[in-house]
């Protein structure tokens, strides 16, 4: 057995979630302790799902009502977006060339 591989392979995958963005909630800015930067807790509901986003930008590059696509943890009983993973998802039947 590779050794160096040990803590990745017991590691649980991603899970992945994507779906039609209903409503977004800002909540901020936050700063936790001096110097550190301010921040926003982004809610972000998607089909139904409350999932908890945090970032630098008070505004999203996402809209409500787009399709999204992103991946997350659940922590206890929140759902938390993983950074730089939520993004437009592109569905290739409705691309126009």
């Amino acid at each position: 057995m590779n050794r160096s591989n040990r803590g990745f392979s017991r590691r649980k995958p991603k899970l992945q979630g994507r779906g039609t963005l209903e409503n977004v909630v800002t909540d901020g800015p936050h700063s936790d302790w001096l110097g550190m930067p301010d921040y926003y807790l982004h809610t972000l509901t998607v089909e139904g799902e409350d999932y908890k986003y945090l970032s630098g930008d008070e505004k999203l590059e996402v809209n409500v009502g787009d399709l999204v696509c992103f991946r997350y943890q659940e922590m206890g009983k929140e759902k938390r977006i993983d950074k730089r993973s939520l993004g437009i998802a592109i569905d290739p039947a409705t691309l126009n060339l």
